[in-house]
């Protein structure tokens, strides 16, 4: 099918899987790997879109179901589409809505057909469609859309539904491809779905790769699983997917899950977890999570991360906030500016991440820069995950050598 991107794969390890690679979309290049910041409603809350720039995010993501909803599809194609509506000058993904099965489950029926949902703005009953998903973003004009799957929790016992959904989201693709207007600046990306049954995931990846949409998502994840379940389904199906084309995880955004994932042959990845943990007060840093409302910090005049570039650390001096530990903490319970200070600093945390695992692999320097990661993170090595000991292994990188 038609493409609106490019793909120019720059460098892979030596060693593990990772690589790093440059797409170019309509509205601009994107580094991979990337972490996308999680702008729902077209905002990414606690920003203005000129401060969500400014962490030099390239490339967020809006929610179909929810924009469908409101400002609805009417609004959207009077304005000319979501760039425009959220003033926003860079790329934009949209996922389809089918993630809402999960999340709004009481809410929502599973059928052939598509999925009615009863709105939680007003209780009005809505069909989801493959074909009104994709009219849905082809109105909201992002650079990037996602084909509707049946989506069930990974974790379910039921094979038969599993495998029910997977052949549905194939299906669904083709209904999806039959109803994209605007191919050719608007790249459709697949789903591969699957469960946790490895079976199932490698059947799906053959029959969504053979339907050679531009970019392939792997989906069905993040949904309580076992993390060596996660890890096993990443590695399986990255090992299927085309090299020349961008693979994409759903719903992953833990800093070390986006190290481990990439090591697994993953380039782009989501969550809101960043956004969300801002507003109760927590700040991501390379040695864990801080929870800045602990009476501890009250008299913490240190930026919130020592070395950190994001607008809130740099000192007043070079031309940042100067923002202090105390600050956030003073502010985190009783002002929204708490959140919102967090927020910038939490979304530039994820994206210098991802910038060092890129900068590693074009240097092939990727092993050494995951060991650095972990030694930080948790400081001793009876500490590391064993999840992540076991996956990092199966791509050659020993955490617990000397």
């Amino acid at each position: 099918m038609p493409s609106a991107l490019k793909f120019d794969l720059l460098a892979k390890c030596s060693v593990t899987k990772a690589r790093a690679a440059t797409l170019t979309l309509p509205h601009g290049p994107v580094p991979l790997p990337i972490f996308m910041p999680v702008a729902t409603q077209a905002s990414l809350k606690g920003l203005t879109p000129e401060q969500l720039e400014e962490t030099n995010c390239r490339l967020c993501l809006n929610n179909t179901y929810h924009l469908g909803l409101k400002p609805g599809q009417a609004v959207l194609d009077a304005i000319g589409g979501a760039h425009k509506l959220q003033s926003w000058p860079h790329n934009i993904l949209t996922d389809s809505g089918g993630f809402q099965m999960v999340s709004l489950l009481k809410l929502a029926k599973v059928t052939e057909e598509g999925v009615r949902f009863l709105s939680p703005h007003d209780g009005s009953p809505m069909l989801l469609t493959p074909e009104h998903s994709i009219s849905l973003q082809n109105s909201i004009g992002s650079d990037i859309i996602m084909q509707l799957d049946d989506v069930i929790a990974a974790t379910s016992p039921d094979f038969a539904r599993m495998e029910e959904a997977m052949l549905r989201s194939v299906r669904w693709l083709d209904r999806c491809i039959a109803a994209h207007r605007k191919p050719e600046t608007q790249n459709l990306f697949c789903i591969i779905q699957g469960g946790l049954d490895l079976g199932l995931r490698r059947r799906c990846c053959e029959e969504m790769v053979a339907r050679d949409t531009p970019g392939i998502a792997i989906g069905g994840l993040s949904g309580g699983e076992a993390k060596e379940a996660y890890c096993r389904v990443v590695d399986t199906c990255t090992g299927l997917l085309p090299e020349k084309k961008p693979r994409y995880v759903m719903g992953v955004g833990y800093p070390e899950d986006l190290v481990v994932s990439v090591a697994l042959g993953a380039d782009m990845f989501d969550c809101v977890w960043p956004t969300r943990t801002a507003r109760f007060g927590n700040a991501v840093t390379s040695s864990g999570t801080l929870n800045l409302r602990h009476a501890s910090y009250a008299t913490d005049f240190r930026p919130i991360e020592d070395g950190c570039t994001c607008a809130c650390c740099r000192p007043q001096g070079d031309g940042g906030l100067g923002i202090t530990r105390a600050y956030i903490h003073h502010v985190a319970s009783k002002e929204t500016a708490g959140a919102h200070l967090l927020t910038m600093h939490n979304v530039h945390y994820q994206l210098n991440l991802m910038r060092g695992i890129r900068e590693a692999v074009v240097e092939d320097r990727f092993p050494g820069f995951i060991r650095g990661f972990f030694a930080k993170l948790y400081l001793e090595k009876s500490k590391y995950p064993t999840w992540a000991v076991g996956a990092l292994k199966g791509v050659g990188v020993d955490l617990m050598e000397d």
